[in-house]
């Protein structure tokens, strides 16, 4: 078996989705300034979506959240214990909780409710109202983004716009 550090193909399996649907831009950018309205920390917003693209698997999605983070100056050890974030040392309580409602929402639980009433208190004790909806915003946004990124499979790495095939 060969392996090989080149990328597949450099070329996505669909073209840019605004070429159909131009109005995805507006939605895109008020789903990304209702994220950012400051009830949530940037850092934390960024170790989220990148939670969620490890979950799912999406190379895309962990390529671009782990080159936002470090222009962001995001510590590398933060960045690279987001995969093991439960044992980390690198996180703060309000981080933990908004790194395992990601996963609750994107993994499922045989055994009942995904976000259950006891992660809900545990989140309401570190963001208030305003915040919780940030965090609901900010995996809304990313989840809007995940099948995009599976299905069409833009290029990872390269500048939004600029990563579908022509």
């Amino acid at each position: 078996m060969t392996t090989s550090t080149e990328p597949a193909a450099a070329t996505s399996r669909l073209p840019d989705p605004a070429r159909y649907f131009p109005e995805l831009g507006a939605v895109s950018t008020a789903l990304a300034k209702a994220a950012r309205n400051g009830a949530v920390p940037r850092a934390t917003i960024g170790l989220v979506q990148l939670r969620a693209g490890q979950i799912v698997g999406s190379t895309y999605h962990t390529v671009r959240q782990t080159d936002l983070l470090r222009k962001a100056g995001e510590p590398e050890e933060r960045i690279t214990a987001v995969a093991s974030w439960r044992d980390a040392p690198y996180f703060t309580d309000a981080e933990r909780v908004a790194l395992e409602l990601v996963e609750a929402v994107l993994v499922p639980n045989p055994t009942g409710r995904r976000v259950d009433d006891e992660l809900y208190a545990r989140a309401a004790a570190h963001y208030d109202e305003r915040a919780l909806w940030t965090l609901t915003l900010v995996i809304g946004q990313i989840c809007l983004f995940i099948p995009v990124a599976l299905i069409a499979q833009p290029i990872p790495g390269t500048p939004i716009g600029k990563n579908y095939r022509a």
